[in-house]
């Protein structure tokens, strides 16, 4: 099997890991000294030459000669992993690991096109700490056509938050805290921080719900044109189409090929899954290649397991049209985990992406159509993802 030089890099460190697992005693304490390390020694990086290395780019390139979203997302998983893992470590060889998951994603911007003609660099590093969490951001640059002046080569940025664990009871551990050096590192550290803080702020939010009559009042406004579509469907809006008509989903039985270092399935698989869904969601509502613009958001709220029949639906949540000449078009994707032999099923992600199309697809007369919910529960979800976007 072709393993791309992310994924190298993360059997490296699975080898080194399961090879510590096998000589630690079952009953091996989990760390318990702690130390503070900068940034600099969780930092990595990783070369793709596509300019020279043409099984690489063939794995990479996308029908339209751009690089395939779905697997370089799955890659910087792997490495923020690889990278936080790298920040837990401890010098004693007779404790236990700590075991590393993904919790979020908060956002991957692509800042512009990336071809697959080009060499490729993701760094990564940890930036901030809490007392079991850990944000680590990546940065994928690539030489510009137009430039060659660093600030024109960053093409992505990610940030990703990993939670530790204690590998024999599964709760929080606490974790190495980091030392910033350099004023960049004290600069993203200070962001990192702000961002923390606007994830607390959201979480007591939800849990003190929405003002009744402000709620009331902006789901009526949004329920408005789908009941013209339910109730009197001919003099509907054609420029509008429902979101139950948007929806499209697949499934998948989980196997061993996918799984992380601990067993459970790896968040950037399911991520790629995701992604893959949601643009081909993208592609059959506007009816013309999506571009991607970037990641909003990703919930890990559940693991998944080897042999876990997952499925994935995905629709078109609302639109953005204010900008005629670039339209936004925002998609939901939730996993469920579905257990038939149990007759049940439960979410174990949600992922939140936001495509656009290509100009010359609006030059050429595409119009991009209205969003609608037809009921409160789309509404709510409507409103919650706008909410979440303003923040």
């Amino acid at each position: 099997m072709y393993h791309s030089p992310v994924t190298n890099a993360l059997w490296e460190a699975r080898s080194s890991i399961f090879e510590r697992l096998n000589n630690v005693a079952a009953d091996a304490p989990s760390p318990n000294e702690l130390i503070a390390k900068p940034p600099s020694k969780s930092r990595t990086s990783i070369v793709y030459k596509f300019s020279t290395d043409y099984i690489l780019r063939e794995q990479y390139r996308n029908p339209w000669n751009e690089i395939r979203m779905g697997k370089l997302v799955e890659d910087l998983d792997a490495l923020a992993g690889t990278i936080s893992f790298k920040h837990c470590s401890s010098a004693d060889s007779t404790t236990m690991p700590l075991l590393l998951v993904t919790a979020s994603v908060d956002k991957i911007v692509l800042r512009r096109p990336i071809r697959v003609d080009t060499d490729l660099t993701i760094v990564g590093a940890v930036t901030w700490v809490g007392r079991s969490s850990l944000e680590i951001q990546l940065e994928v640059t690539q030489s510009a056509q137009e430039t060659s002046s660093q600030s024109d080569s960053l093409a992505l940025t990610a940030n990703f938050t990993f939670v530790a664990r204690d590998s024999r009871t599964g709760k929080s551990a606490p974790v190495n805290q980091i030392s910033p050096e350099t004023e960049r590192e004290k600069l993203l550290w200070e962001e990192a921080e702000e961002r923390n803080q606007i994830r607390k702020k959201k979480r007591g939010e939800k849990r003190q719900g929405i003002d009744n009559d402000e709620e009331t009042k902006r789901l009526n406004e949004l329920l408005a044109e789908g009941r013209v579509f339910c109730d009197m469907p001919a003099l509907a809006d054609r420029d509008s189409i429902l979101i139950r008509d948007t929806y499209l989903q697949n499934s998948l039985i989980c196997q061993p090929q996918q799984r992380n270092i601990h067993g459970r399935i790896f968040g950037g698989f399911l991520m790629r899954r995701a992604f893959e869904l949601a643009f081909a969601t993208a592609y059959s509502f506007a009816g013309a290649a999506p571009r991607f613009v970037e990641v909003d958001h990703v919930d890990f709220l559940k693991p998944v397991d080897v042999g876990n029949f997952l499925r994935f639906k995905s629709c078109v949540l609302y639109t953005e049209l204010e900008n005629p000449d670039k339209p936004m078009i925002n998609v939901e994707v939730v996993a469920h985990v579905t257990r038939p032999e149990f007759r049940s099923s439960e979410v174990s992600n949600k992922f939140y992406f936001t495509f656009t199309v290509r100009p010359d697809a609006i030059k050429n007369g595409l119009k991009i159509r209205n969003v609608v919910p037809a009921t409160e529960e789309e509404a709510k979800r409507v409103i919650e993802r706008m909410d979440a976007e303003k923040m």
